[in-house]
């Protein structure tokens, strides 16, 4: 696709693309006040792995907070001003004006709040608590647990379909191109160029400090999982697969005691050739305990076969449009 085309493809997207009060009066200004709940809370954990544990450790995290932190890291002395969050925001700009297109109105909106909001927590907020002590002389302990905030926070910002800019906005628009990918791969892909990065501005006794390259890649995937985790965990359900001669019976159960839609399918057995029916529900976890105590009442004898979904969208679970 030409270059031309590509910008009028995006343009029309755009112009076709829900706008900000259209969202909020879709799906009520609740939806607002828990999005706003979701920034708060995360930006405190995100700023707190930022500036609490991984500001004054010798190594730096992936992305546009690790380039910010490794600016910080020379501008400190001459611009001290100058924060962290500041130099996010100014980084952000260019960014964000060539994502603004692509990526929507609503997801721009929400982006834009969630980076304000983190960065008056970076640059105003939690400097006041200090900084963990240890940073220096024990860089695991400030790799796992500031890995763990940053991650946990970040996963806040995104489960309402936020994020604070920066590599975020390019992470965001490679998940829309491949959605197959999820975001803490993407994520490691887009950070690894800035935690190489730190292994020359950290420099150890030699050129080049392969520690603060080693701790950086743990900062980053112990965050990374904490966002996987707590994103794909928190619409995660699981499929029930069940072939039986007494599916019928089964699935009229499960739909009586727990009020679950269920699929029925013609199955044919490869080495017998018989014909059998094979029933497909999606349960959440805590249903499918029960669901596999009334396959086991009907059908001891049924083949089952239980698999982890990581979202389900539809009646009954999540809605496909609302993130």
């Amino acid at each position: 696709m030409s270059d031309n085309r590509f910008i009028k493809k995006m343009i029309t997207s755009f112009k076709q693309d829900q706008g900000v009060l259209e969202y909020y009066h879709k799906y009520g200004w609740k939806t607002f006040a828990r999005d706003l709940i979701h920034d708060l809370v995360g930006s405190f954990l995100f700023a707190m792995g930022v500036v609490y544990f991984a500001d004054h450790a010798p190594f730096v995290p992936g992305g546009i907070t690790g380039m910010a932190m490794i600016i910080h890291h020379f501008t400190e002395e001459n611009l001290p001003g100058l924060g962290i969050g500041a130099i996010i925001n100014c980084i952000n700009i260019p960014i964000a004006l060539f994502c603004f297109l692509f990526l929507g109105r609503v997801f721009f909106f929400k982006s834009v709040k969630s980076l304000i909001i983190s960065n008056i927590f970076i640059d105003f907020l939690i400097p006041h608590l200090g900084f963990y002590p240890q940073a220096q002389t024990n860089p695991l302990l400030t790799a796992l647990f500031g890995g763990a905030l940053y991650g946990i926070g970040l996963a806040l910002i995104y489960i309402p379909g936020s994020s604070t800019g920066g590599s975020d906005f390019v992470i965001m628009s490679i998940r829309k191109l491949r959605p197959h990918l999820s975001i803490g791969t993407i994520s490691i892909l887009v950070d690894g160029s800035v935690i190489l990065l730190g292994g020359l501005v950290f420099k150890g006794d030699g050129s080049y400090n392969i520690d603060a390259v080693l701790y950086g890649i743990l900062f980053t995937f112990v965050s990374t999982t904490m966002i996987d985790k707590l994103m794909y965990g928190s619409g995660s359900r699981r499929m029930l697969q069940v072939v039986s001669d007494k599916a019928q019976d089964i699935s009229k159960q499960i739909m009586q005691e727990i009020n679950r839609g269920a699929t029925l399918l013609d199955v044919k057995g490869a080495y017998t050739g018989q014909t059998h029916q094979m029933l497909m529900v999606v349960c959440s976890k805590v249903e499918i305990t029960h669901a596999r105590r009334i396959i086991n009442s009907v059908d001891p004898k049924a083949i089952v076969l239980l698999s982890t979904v990581d979202e389900a969208y539809g009646k009954g679970f999540l809605d496909p449009d609302s993130n």
